[in-house]
């Protein structure tokens, strides 16, 4: 017994040595701290209504395009999300800090994949957006860029933060990486996407501490940009343009470009102020196109009505509110960037989802976190979460 206990301590004792002899602390690649029980219930009460409601918002549509089976959009985006979880649980137990030791491998990953896909990609309409890979799984590059996109100026800024307030580094850096994955995403004819890659890199280099002035001037010219493109909706691409016509014109083209957004109106405003009830929408019966996809909020809106629709607002204003509030209590600016760049990531998708399927903004095909259908973006998503809680391990607020 004896003989074994000094063999065990001379067994630590190298790994001590080892550990001291290679410059590695365990605390370098785990984390310790209690993750914040807020943020993370938040996520897993929108995540569980995101699953119900895409149960119910997809079943008569996969019905009826995947061969008579009522669960395929459910069973996929089920696994999809334990896959997530797996991911984010990882993820929230690892030093957030390693991931800044991956920061030019992701950018240069990420952007070949965004010019792969431009070349290799699925056959849907004029778009370029998913890779194929195997048993009908697709890759969408563009999900994966909104992490890079964060992970690299979180970094960058991490590193040059005392000379953010000059032109060469608070600006030009930055932006310059910003404009390379936006027009790589344009051209991908995904017009939303690149807008909120735009925005998200703003809201980074405004808390980096980037001229003001910058964002004064820059707002002045998207100004001057949107009333162009809406005057003209002919200076940008056919399919976005024709968005922008039908978002003007109530009457254009119905059964077309009008089709969708009318049919989620119908959905909204069948749901009144309690709703249909769960499962009992009229409008996903092949009325609003893929409503597992972008519009199912307005199935949302006709099966729990106003009131279920406002109390998930709510919760996301919350997740949103909770993050920043974590952002803030983080003594490390690197990981108080990742968050803001997270929160803010989900926070304008649910903005511009919900003016899009409201028709208060044209069409983007902006997809509603943890509701909408996709793989690629719930397991980053839930990746992205899990690196929220890494860094609440290390932030001083009080944990709930």
């Amino acid at each position: 017994m004896a003989e074994d206990t000094r063999r065990l301590k001379n067994n630590s004792q190298k790994v001590v040595k080892s550990e001291k002899s290679l410059g590695i602390k365990k605390s370098d690649i785990f984390i310790t701290g209690s993750i914040d029980i807020p943020f993370l219930s938040l996520t897993i009460a929108l995540l569980t209504i995101g699953l119900i409601m895409l149960f119910s918002a997809s079943y008569p549509y996969a019905y009826y395009y995947e061969d008579h089976n009522s669960y395929y959009y459910f069973e996929r985006q089920l696994i999809f999300t334990v896959l997530g979880l797996i991911c984010m649980f990882i993820m929230s137990k690892l030093n957030y800090k390693l991931l800044k030791a991956f920061t030019v491998i992701l950018l240069i990953f990420t952007l070949g994949c965004l010019v792969l896909v431009l070349f290799y990609h699925t056959n849907v309409n004029d778009f370029k957006r998913w890779i194929p890979l195997f048993g009908g799984i697709t890759f969408q590059p563009s999900d994966l860029a909104k992490f890079t996109l964060i992970l690299t100026l979180a970094s960058y800024i991490n590193d040059y933060y005392k000379y953010m307030n000059k032109f060469k580094y608070g600006i030009c850096y930055p932006l310059g990486v910003i404009i390379v994955f936006c027009v790589l995403i344009y051209c991908e004819h995904h017009m939303s996407c690149t807008i909120l890659m735009f925005l998200i890199g703003a809201v980074l280099m405004f808390a980096g501490g980037s001229d003001m002035k910058l964002f004064i001037f820059g707002a002045a010219v998207i100004a001057v940009v949107v009333v162009a493109v809406i005057t003209f909706p002919e200076l940008i691409e056919d399919y976005a343009g024709e968005r922008i016509t039908a978002w003007l014109d109530k009457d254009y083209d119905p059964i077309g470009a009008r089709w969708q957004t009318n049919n989620s109106l119908y959905a909204i405003g069948s749901g009144g102020l309690f709703g249909v009830g769960l499962g009992n929408s009229k409008q996903k019966y092949l009325y609003v196109a893929e409503p597992q996809n972008d519009f199912i909020f307005s199935i949302v809106c006709e099966e729990l009505g106003f009131i279920g629709a406002v109390l998930i607002i709510i919760l996301f204003a919350a997740l949103v509110i909770r993050g920043f509030y974590i952002a803030s209590k983080c003594n490390d600016k690197f990981g108080s960037l990742l968050v803001i760049g997270v929160v803010s990531q989900i926070g304008l998708q649910v903005i511009f989802n919900t003016l899009v399927v409201t028709d208060t903004l044209p069409n983007t095909g902006i997809a509603l976190p943890f509701f909408s259908y996709g793989g690629t973006a719930m397991i980053i998503l839930l990746f992205e979460v899990g690196v929220v809680l890494s860094v609440s391990r290390k932030s001083s607020q009080q944990k709930v």
